[in-house]
């Protein structure tokens, strides 16, 4: 008798520029039997940022010193996983000594309380430390979600907690499309997959499709009703993520017409337009934009990535006095890439209230 092959389980990773829809494609993704992705979380990045606070996890003791950073520090957004706090402070602790592995636990617990075996995360400015998460889950899975420009940036613009500007939203955008045009090559092969928003919300069957074969599991038809599970995956003080509650529409699509000024517009269309053309958005034909708004974005262009340059090299010299090996072991492929020997238990405990 032929052994069967083992089911998918590499964590899954959905990243975007912000406003990109990445939310709602997380409920679609949350909506599928076998799969959970939770709320935005604010402990990833910076558990990895503190690392050498938390010493070597070996150590069964300082394992539980990042679990109470994880579970009571308000800022980690824990508290809206709906998970006991003492349970997954105990499965970190009983966990391997990683800190992949501590921070993949909490998302594994997150999915055993809907019952699911796949686990993973969301937060669209994770296109900028792909490199990071890779360490931490070399076998992740990474689905970038693409909008047009125009939109995220008049969405943006919008939004009760972005702190920039017009400049800082477009640069974002920029950002987000180098990423996908020149570094998602450099990726391990089978490891990312991109789809378009306005292609998501025209034909959401086939296109989660895509999404599902990309992840190896079998298309499931409640992912195109995302709306059915946006009161248990959406906070509710995230009342700019409303729409969620409601069917997918085309509705917003283009609506930067009426959301930025000309003058934005023009400049937009001036910075990006061979971004947005590589993705089939059409130009509008906006004249060019003025030499003046075409410095100030090159300004703020430009020290957004002298700060991405200078936390890159930081980050190179922290690795040196990494104690430990921080990479995840508890999926198959995360296991065979640390020379481990494939776990025979069976599913997580649930860690619900």
């Amino acid at each position: 008798m032929q052994p069967q092959p083992a089911r998918p389980d590499r964590p899954i990773f959905i990243i975007g520029c912000p406003r990109s829809g990445t939310t709602m494609l997380q409920l679609m993704m949350h909506s599928h039997a076998n799969i959970a992705i939770p709320p935005e979380t604010r402990f990833m990045m910076a558990a990895y940022h503190r690392r050498l606070s938390f010493g070597d996890l070996r150590d069964p003791g300082q394992r539980r010193k990042l679990a109470d950073w994880v579970v009571s520090r308000r800022q980690t957004r824990f508290y809206e996983l709906g998970l006991d706090g003492e349970e997954v402070t105990r499965q970190i602790v009983d966990g391997p000594g990683t800190l992949g592995s501590a921070l993949g636990i909490v998302l594994r617990a997150y999915a055993g309380r809907f019952g699911k075996p796949r686990w993973g995360d969301k937060r669209p400015s994770y296109f900028q430390n792909i490199e990071v998460l890779l360490r931490l889950f070399p076998d992740a899975q990474f689905v970038h979600l693409i909008r047009d420009g125009r939109d995220c940036v008049a969405s943006l613009k919008e939004m009760p907690w972005y702190k920039g500007n017009v400049y800082s939203a477009m640069s974002g955008w920029a950002e987000a499309i180098d990423f996908a045009r020149h570094g998602a090559h450099r990726m391990p092969q089978g490891s990312y997959y991109e789809l378009q928003y306005e292609h998501l919300i025209e034909d959401p069957a086939t296109e989660l499709a895509g999404v599902c074969e990309f992840v190896g599991e079998d298309f499931d038809p409640a992912m195109c009703r995302p709306h059915l599970m946006a009161d248990v995956a959406v906070p509710e003080r995230k009342t700019w993520h409303s729409r969620t509650h409601g069917e997918v529409t085309t509705s917003r699509s283009g609506s930067w017409r009426h959301r930025l000024e000309p003058w934005e517009i023009s400049l937009c269309e001036t910075v990006l337009a061979d971004r947005l053309t590589a993705y089939g958005y059409e130009l509008s034909g906006a004249e060019k934009a003025s030499m003046g708004r075409l410095a100030a974005y090159e300004r703020v262009a430009a020290r957004r990535k002298l700060s991405r340059m200078k936390k890159k090299t930081f980050d190179r010299f922290v690795r040196m006095r990494e104690p430990n090996p921080i990479g995840a072991q508890l999926t198959t492929g995360q296991l065979a890439l640390a020379g481990l020997p494939r776990q025979r238990t069976g599913s997580p405990e649930l860690a619900a209230k």
